[in-house]
This record gives C-alpha cells, sequence and structure tokens, in this order.
C-alpha cells in the first residue's frame, strides 16, 4: 500500500511538472469597425456610448437600446439618436458578451465619460491599417494601387487587399452613409 502511494505521487508530481503550452488567439476585425468608431484597437465586440446609453455590436453591425422594458436590436440607429454626433461622442470599448445585460454596471462605471470629446474617430486616422475600411477617406486611394501603403498587396484578414466585407457605400450600422440617418426600423430583442 505503501508503495502504491509512493508511486501515485510521482505520478501526479510528474504529470503536474509537465510544461503546459498555452494557447494565444488573437483576433482582428479592424475591417468590421464603423469609421466613426475610436482608434486604438485592433479588436472591439462591443461600443458602449455613454451619452446614449446605448451598445453597438461592432461583429453583428447592430445597435441595441433599451426600450419598452427591453433590449432592441436594430441594424439602423434608432430615430430618437439622429440628432446625436457619433463621430465626436466617446465610445468605450467592451468586449464581454451581452454587456446590456449588466448595463447598470457599465451606465455607473462609465458615466463620467458624458459629454467627453477626447477620441479621434477612425475616419480621421491617417494610419494605414484603417483603410481597409470601405468608407474609410483612404480606402479608394489604396484599393485602387492594389496594397496598403507600406504595406504587403497580400490578403489581410482573410480579405482582398483594399476590400473589406461591407457593402460598397454603406457604414457600419448606418444605410445612406451618414451616421446620423438613420433607416427604416429594427428587429425586436437581441440575437
Amino acid at each position: 500500500m505503501k508503495n502504491a502511494l509512493i508511486m501515485l505521487g510521482l505520478l501526479v508530481g510528474i504529470g503536474l511538472y509537465q510544461p503546459s503550452h498555452a494557447q494565444v488567439n488573437v483576433s482582428v476585425n479592424i475591417g468590421s469597425q464603423p469609421i466613426w468608431g475610436p482608434t486604438g484597437y485592433d479588436y472591439v465586440n462591443y461600443y458602449y456610448l455613454p451619452d446614449l446609453d446605448i451598445y453597438y455590436n461592432v461583429p453583428q453591425q447592430q445597435w441595441i437600446y433599451f426600450d419598452g422594458g427591453r433590449w432592441i436590436t436594430t441594424s439602423v440607429l434608432p430615430p430618437r439618436y439622429s440628432s446625436y454626433d457619433l463621430y465626436r461622442m466617446h465610445k468605450v470599448v467592451i468586449n464581454d458578451n451581452q454587456p446590456y445585460l449588466r448595463n447598470a454596471v457599465y451606465r455607473k462605471q462609465y458615466a463620467s465619460f458624458k459629454g467627453r470629446y477626447d477620441q479621434q474617430p477612425i475616419r480621421d486616422s491617417r494610419d494605414s491599417k484603417y483603410y481597409v475600411i470601405n468608407n474609410h477617406p483612404m480606402h479608394n486611394q489604396v484599393a485602387n494601387r492594389g496594397a496598403r501603403p507600406g504595406g504587403n498587396p497580400g490578403r489581410m484578414n482573410g480579405q482582398q487587399p483594399g476590400r473589406s466585407n461591407q457593402q460598397p457605400g454603406r457604414d457600419r450600422g448606418q444605410q445612406g452613409g451618414h451616421p446620423n440617418r438613420p433607416q427604416g426600423e429594427g428587429s425586436r430583442g437581441p440575437r
């Protein structure tokens, strides 16, 4: 019995000593970010806009806002927010799943960002990594050359050079290319 315990201890010790191989998963979704989003982020799951108390799901290109006692999901900015300038107001990057379900926490945590206009929008950036975004002012110049300035003309983010996943003339989450002029109604409930 004593030998069995010693062997078990040795096996456990050897098992604990084995070096672990951590997996690193790096995601980039720059091409999916709207041009009114803030610069400096290679990956964004949600933007929280404290001035409006709403969320924008970057991968799904959908707005999420509270109305009538429930969360509403829509692909266009709701009409009641149309007078706000998305390029100026502060956006908080949140990479959690369904942050709107903890809205009271985020509202309190980021209340001090209301009324702040201290972020550079992607539209105004001259960093070539943002040129893959279809509505970026430099997108067409890069697409016409077939490569990113100073970069490799090969694929970026699984896309053809100079292309993004957006439809031509469309901003993420908007119709008609203007971030503050919503068109149409959205669906009920988050997806």
